[in-house]
């Protein structure tokens, strides 16, 4: 397995991450052809992926013309068609194992018996994935984080069948287009930037629940303590800068005052009952009526687009 002979790149799926993996294939210059079952799919994924390098010629990102990458993309909704002759597939479809098992039982009939296929999911076990396969060897999950054209972070997954030559190779040809790629040494629920992901979420919702401090100061806490410091030196690191016995020490009396529920978070549930799920329905812990969910977007995109930038300065 060799990058260098990677040329086209299958991408199974043109919605909200599939059509930012296909953008980031063809900015590398890989021809690309995008697969979706439903045209209308297609063609709104065209419109994003447009959206998108309007954004990167407006920041002065692109080195090329946009109709230059674009030319890049060849739409299908045919299987056979889309995965005939590519060297490398990745899919982005819905989060559910049945759906994805199908997906790539079909897709594997169409490619070389040393292709690689590759995965985006955010918690699926690859290794139920790749059980139907002829070839489970290849198969192993690369997950991107949303917005995937501006999160650098992948996380590169295998199953217990996957073969460490495939891990190998993803970790190449992603960090090859610009990506973080980051191997895991073997698969668990959730990976891990969701492992932590939820279990500092657990905490603010413990925080909040009990009156400790609003939605509000928990994110203020984060954002301008934890947040800043984590984007320069991860917490493995800063545990090591703080000193560990300083950190032990903690453990002795902290831990065991931690939220460590196993259960249904109840005041998640109180709100998911209460359909107050965030931004979709305008009220979560914030309210996001009017254009406030749109500007924290917007703004939050802003500075993903500058360090995107700087990290591609240095």
């Amino acid at each position: 397995m060799n990058i260098e002979a990677v040329h086209t790149v299958g991408n199974i799926g043109a919605g909200t991450m599939g059509h930012a993996t296909a953008l980031q294939f063809a900015l590398k210059g890989y021809k690309v052809h995008l697969l979706d079952m439903v045209q209308a799919g297609l063609d709104r994924g065209m419109s994003l992926i447009e959206h998108d390098l309007k954004t990167f010629a407006d920041n002065g990102m692109l080195t090329e013309p946009v109709e230059t990458v674009l030319g890049r993309i060849s739409t299908y909704t045919d299987y056979e068609a889309a995965l005939t002759g590519v060297d490398f597939v990745i899919e982005l479809a819905a989060e559910d194992l049945k759906i994805k098992q199908l997906i790539w039982q079909q897709a594997e009939q169409f490619v070389g018996p040393e292709v690689v296929l590759a995965t985006n999911t955010s918690g699926l076990s690859p290794t139920a994935i790749q059980e139907g396969l002829k070839h489970p060897e290849r198969f192993v999950v690369a997950h991107f984080w949303n917005p995937a054209h501006l999160m650098p972070l992948v996380e590169v997954v295998p199953g217990k069948q996957t073969s460490e030559a495939t891990v190998d190779f993803t970790v190449d040809l992603l960090n090859h287009i610009g990506k973080h790629a980051v191997p895991l040494k073997v698969e668990a629920l959730g990976f891990v930037g969701n492992r932590i992901q939820l279990a500092v979420i657990r905490e603010c919702m413990h925080i909040i629940g009990e009156g400790i401090a609003s939605p509000e100061a928990v994110d203020d806490v984060v954002k301008y303590s934890l947040g800043r410091r984590w984007s320069l030196v991860g917490p493995v690191a800063s545990a090591d800068l703080g000193g560990l016995d300083i950190f032990e020490k903690l453990t002795t009396y902290l831990y065991q005052d931690l939220a460590n529920g196993t259960g249904e978070d109840p005041l998640l549930k109180q709100k998911v009952d209460a359909n107050e799920l965030g931004l979709k329905t305008g009220r979560g812990f914030f309210d996001w009526e009017g254009d406030a969910g749109k500007q924290i977007v917007a703004d939050r995109d802003k500075a993903l687009l500058e360090l995107l930038k700087k990290d591609q300065e240095q």
